[in-house]
């Protein structure tokens, strides 16, 4: 029997605390429609200063400021289509505001490519000097050196332009594969260990049934959700086929010596970061995960470890509990000695309906922190009252306190720092999270064990699942390069040979593992999921700054916090005084996990 969407509760029917409050970005709809229309006319601000950009440092300075205050209005529409998109994709007024969306911004992005073309008519002595004769330009340096960066990769203005009408085009895999996730997909109902019939979607499962305590229900689960992937995944193979052909023919188009090199030039990471990161985690880590693994297996009583049990809790009588309320509390005491001004953001987001939290029909599955210029950040999340859901929300309220200080102390243009470092803040608020629970539960073996459980789910995220994403990713490039045809049986025998390799023959592995590769959003977003695990592994080094400096790394910290984009990831990390250049660095974040497993076997030993 399917699952009717009966047994799920509709967005009208969620009580309104549970939900954000998207006035604090337009009144109503109508606003926004208005604001939709407007964006569309009022390009031609932009387009006023076509072939003037070069003329003089005032006329570059005052083009420069009124494309920022027109790109924070698009940004409002756009991320209000989007954000009505996530909370409900079933309902077809809100598939239309996204559809809207799309299309003015295609267009808008059409009418004003000129714009960095354009800059990329000035050399950089030509710069340095507007910045001479304009103080106020050294605000953008960084902006205008970034673009300059680009010039042997860009096109004619043409060329850009019908690139830029095509944008809509061009984000279609993505937006198909989101929009059929989020409205087609339905999932058979699944029993648990006492026979009793529990709904079943996707947020259901990977919030809640994936790490339940229940095997049975956890394994039903997990064939429920396969099953319905199996049925989907050669229309989700010819969408990511068409991303991946995508991205491989704009890296020739813009003579780029690969894709990877395409995707990581935003980035601005080497080549070599990027398989550092890739290379050294999974080498040194997959040894103490197996140890894991292993530990696992026997704690839980199975006969076989299957992959659908890797998230199993290790203490499954142990799950403890807590409303929404209550975490927000514990989170607030966790991160105290981030200082006044970054809490005063965090009460707000808690508490100023910031957070989207409902389950309901329709909602996007995962968690996003979404933080439009000059308004707030809005948190996506489905809470289910256990005490996980608050690390979920602490690394989601890490992203929202990172942009809120970025908000506050950068132009739009300076806002947002290279991905290979937008996942440390997130999870630094985890790490931070784990330490004030451990010290407040220093008399509770059974707790603190649990805690270091939540740890490992953290490493899990963003060491394996991520970064396994990004080895998977990193051999679907180079197949697409050598031409092979990037069928659903290609993909799916790709991805169980990642996880294969990683766990080895501690875990047992079906046919289903290999679908997984349909279960991530971030493979149409670029060279993305490895980032998590770079992320990771800053925050871990900081962690381990502010347990053993205090104050003195919590400056640091913040003011790393609040200089958004201004620096190059190697050089924003280097003021929080680690080189990320140097894989010993991910060695010691690898050594910690491998220390909080080695702590895990001795408690059970004790």
């Amino acid at each position: 029997m399917t699952m009717t969407e009966e047994s799920r509760r509709y967005r009208k029917d969620v009580p309104v605390e549970q939900t954000w409050d998207l006035t604090d970005l337009f009144p109503d709809k109508e606003s926004w429609e208005k604001a939709l229309k407007d964006i569309v006319e009022e390009a031609d601000q932009i387009t006023a200063f076509k072939g003037k950009l070069s003329e003089n440092a005032n006329t570059l300075l005052h083009a420069i400021k009124t494309a920022e205050a027109y790109q924070q209005k698009v940004i409002h529409v756009a991320v209000y289509a989007n954000l009505l998109v996530s909370a409900d994709g079933s309902d077809p007024a809100n598939q239309g505001a996204a559809a809207k969306s799309g299309a003015a911004l295609a267009a808008i992005r059409s009418k004003i490519s000129f714009f960095e073309t354009e800059l990329l008519s000035l050399t950089s002595s030509e710069i340095e000097q507007f910045i001479k004769d304009e103080p106020e330009l050294e605000t953008y340096r960084k902006y205008l050196f970034d673009i300059l960066e680009q010039k042997e990769h860009i096109l004619s203005p043409e060329l850009e332009e019908a690139l830029s009408a095509l944008g809509e085009v061009l984000e279609a895999p993505h937006n198909i594969f989101s929009r059929s996730k989020q409205s087609d997909m339905q999932f058979k109902s699944v029993t648990d260990s006492q026979g009793k019939t529990q709904p079943m979607s996707e947020p259901l499962y990977e919030e809640s049934y994936e790490y339940s305590e229940d095997t049975a229900l956890r394994r039903n689960a997990y064939e429920s959700f396969i099953e319905t992937l199996e049925q989907y995944k050669n229309t989700y193979a010819a969408t990511y086929q068409t991303e991946i052909t995508k991205q491989v023919q704009l890296s020739k188009l813009r003579k780029y010596d690969s894709v990877t090199d395409m995707l990581l030039a935003p980035q601005q990471v080497t080549t070599e970061m990027y398989h550092n990161q890739l290379d050294v985690i999974q080498e040194k880590l997959a040894p103490h995960m197996q140890k894991y693994a292993k530990l696992l297996k026997e704690k839980l009583g199975l006969e076989e470890l299957r992959f659908s049990d890797l998230k199993a809790p290790l203490d499954p009588a142990f799950n403890p509990s807590t409303s929404y309320e209550e975490a927000s509390e514990t989170i607030l005491n966790a991160l105290d000695m981030m200082g006044p001004e970054y809490i005063e953001g965090m009460k707000k987001a808690l508490s100023d309906r910031w957070v989207d939290r409902a389950e309901n029909v329709g909602k996007a599955s995962g968690a996003f922190c979404s933080s439009p210029y000059g308004a707030h950040p809005y948190i996506l999340v489905t809470w289910a009252d256990k005490m996980r859901n608050a690390f979920i929300l602490a690394h989601e309220l890490g992203h929202a306190g990172h942009f809120y200080l970025a908000g506050k102390n950068q132009t739009l243009f300076n806002t947002r720092p290279s991905t290979y470092f937008i996942e440390a803040p997130s999870t630094l608020n985890e790490l931070l999270l784990a330490d004030h629970l451990m010290r407040a539960n220093k008399d509770n073996p059974r707790m603190k064990r649990w805690v270091i459980t939540q740890l490992l789910g953290t490493y899990y995220h963003n060491f394996i699942t991520h970064l396994l994403e990004g080895a998977f990713q990193r051999k679907v490039y180079d197949l697409a390069e050598k031409g092979t045809p990037l069928t659903a049986d290609v993909l799916c025998r790709e991805k169980r040979q990642v996880l294969e390799s990683f766990w080895g023959d501690t875990v047992t592995f079906d046919d289903g593992a290999g679908l997984t590769w349909m279960r991530q959003q971030h493979y149409y977003m670029g060279l993305y999921p490895y980032t998590y695990s770079a992320g990771l592994t800053v925050s871990t080094t900081m962690a381990k700054r502010i347990r053993e400096e205090g104050q003195p790394a919590v400056a640091d910290w913040l003011n790393v916090l609040k200089s958004g984009g201004t620096k190059r990831p190697l050089d924003l990390i280097n003021d929080a005084g680690i080189d990320m250049s140097n894989p010993k660095n991910i060695e010691i974040a690898v050594d910690y996990v491998g220390s909080l497993i080695d702590e895990l076997i001795v408690s059970y030993s004790e």
